[in-house]
């Protein structure tokens, strides 16, 4: 479902009908539109901090780890640098993804909760 274009489409569309004299209920919806917005928000930013700390510490332990490999003799191996940069690189790009989705997802959900509230569909089961 795309859900945030279909919620715009619905609340431009009323902004416009509701003109410069928005009703009762156009105003309650507008109210809750920017609570809404702020509450998303917020639950996105406090998601990503909770990840991003947790991918610090995942981080941490795994840099503990590979310093015991290379000091008990990995730095002998010929591929071991290489394979450790590269479990890097891979650690770092997953951290950085998972905490942007992790984001994401409190947004998503009120925008599809919200496009099915606004065109009155029923959610599906899975």
């Amino acid at each position: 479902m795309q859900a945030a274009p279909q919620v715009v489409a619905v609340r431009v569309g009323r902004m416009l009908t509701a003109g410069p004299q928005p009703s009762a209920r156009d105003r309650r919806e507008f109210q809750r539109m920017g609570a809404e917005k702020v509450e998303a928000f917020a639950q996105s930013w406090q998601a990503m901090a909770t990840q991003a700390l947790a991918a610090q510490q995942q981080w941490a332990l795994w840099c503990a780890q590979a310093w015991w490999q290379m000091a008990l003799g990995g730095w002998m191996q010929p591929g071991a640098w290489e394979q450790l940069a590269r479990g890097a690189q891979q650690r770092l790009r997953e951290a950085g993804l998972d905490t942007a989705l992790s984001g994401i997802q409190p947004v998503h959900r009120r925008a599809t909760a919200n496009a099915r509230r606004l065109t009155g569909q029923r959610r599906s089961r899975r």
